[in-house]
């Protein structure tokens, strides 16, 4: 019986070979380099002919470099079950996900799926949807019109949408997921569910995963909305209920995400994603109250800071990076960035966090998170109280 390690590599020639590779994503990684993440692969033409495009993702920086194939997969031997413990290949026939456990055994699944489109292999690609106008819970949103058209006004709104799923799908990609049931997903403060039913179509059309999203809403009118649509669409897997994040169960959970929930609500649906053993966290915190009023000017910031403005970026700064310093204090890497131009929105950070298989040195984390505390005046903070760590000691 061939070992699934050398299987996975067999299925990855033969797809480079035969015109078939999609792309190729490494994960899990436990090398020496502090801040990468995770390794994208994908072929690309060139005018020196075929090669695969390595795109390494560091924690604030990515860097490309493209090799002939041969020196590819020779390179990517030695990474697959050395510095990296999981590979998902993407092909036009078939998915293959292969991992590794801590005493180094391997497991392969492989997910045979309807033909796709073969890789154009153009270096610079154009951009591809992956929600469509023709998805027909955007026309019972209000989104496009019958016709597919999207309305007047709602192009921001369709824009987001998809950038969501661009900046959801390598995090789904690289993070650690059950593959012998569906993935649970939590979308909390879902709002209108334009988001909660992208991620829906994103599993089962793109990633080819089964899947079980529920939205959580505080307005049973949006809550009710969002269920008649998603059983006049068909959409298998996918529930809304009303309700408060506070008050959703601590259930097993995959996968939580909550956008622009507002001041300590953010805090709370953190704090229920850490709980049920969520493997990915993704927010974008929206209205910072919480910690402005406690907030006290260092003596080299506080002339600055006597204007209005930037006392509340300061206190909205030192919120979320709070937030990413106890989630990782929680067991979690962390990265901040830019969800969507603040052409479209101003509460545009978005914060995703990915539960790490080493232990976190809890003593160190907390060490920095009361540093970040003490400098700003600050002693209490919902997500801290959640987790049970006091931000001051007596």
């Amino acid at each position: 019986m061939v070992a699934p390690r050398e299987e996975f590599l067999r299925l990855l020639g033969e797809s480079l070979a035969a015109g078939t590779l999609i792309k190729l994503t490494l994960g899990r990684y436990h090398g020496a380099e502090a801040t990468l993440r995770n390794l994208h692969v994908r072929p690309v033409t060139l005018r020196a002919g075929p090669h695969l495009s390595f795109v390494w993702r560091h924690a604030a920086r990515d860097i490309t470099k493209n090799h002939p194939p041969a020196a590819a997969l020779a390179e990517l031997a030695t990474l697959i079950g050395g510095d990296f413990g999981s590979a998902h290949l993407f092909t036009t026939t078939q998915d293959a996900q292969l991992e590794f456990a801590a005493d180094a055994t391997a497991r392969l699944k492989v997910m045979p799926h309807e033909n796709l489109e073969p890789p154009s292999g153009e270096h610079d690609r154009r951009k591809q949807r992956t929600i469509l106008p023709a998805s027909p819970w955007l026309h019972r949103l209000g989104v496009t019109t019958a016709s597919g058209a999207i309305r007047e006004g709602m192009a921001a709104k369709f824009k987001q949408i998809n950038r969501f799923i661009e900046l959801l799908a390598p995090l789904v990609q690289d993070t650690p997921l059950p593959s012998d049931r569906p993935v649970e997903v939590a979308d909390m403060g879902c709002g209108k569910g334009y988001l909660t039913f992208a991620t829906w179509q994103y599993f089962h059309h793109v990633a080819r995963r089964p899947v079980h999203v529920r939205g959580i809403e505080l307005r049973p009118e949006l809550a009710g909305l969002c269920e008649r649509t998603a059983r006049d669409c068909g959409c298998a897997g996918l529930e809304f209920a009303a309700g408060t994040i506070a008050n959703v169960p601590a259930e097993r959970l995959d996968i939580l995400v909550a956008l622009h929930a507002c001041d300590t609500a953010t805090d709370d649906a953190i704090a229920k994603g850490i709980a049920a053993g969520a493997a990915l966290i993704v927010v974008a915190p929206c209205c910072h109250k919480e910690l402005s009023p406690q907030l006290t000017a260092p003596a080299v910031l506080a002339p600055a800071l006597r204007q209005g403005i930037f006392h509340e970026r300061e206190a909205e700064f030192v919120t979320d990076a709070l937030r990413t310093l106890l989630l990782e204090w929680a067991g979690y890497d962390t990265r901040a960035f830019e969800f969507i131009s603040t052409e479209h929105t101003a509460k545009n950070l978005m914060i995703a966090a990915v539960r790490r298989t080493r232990s976190p040195d809890r003593e160190a984390a907390a060490g920095r998170i009361r540093d970040l505390a003490a400098f700003y005046g600050i002693k209490s903070q919902t997500l801290a109280h959640h987790l049970g760590l006091r931000l001051t000691v007596a």
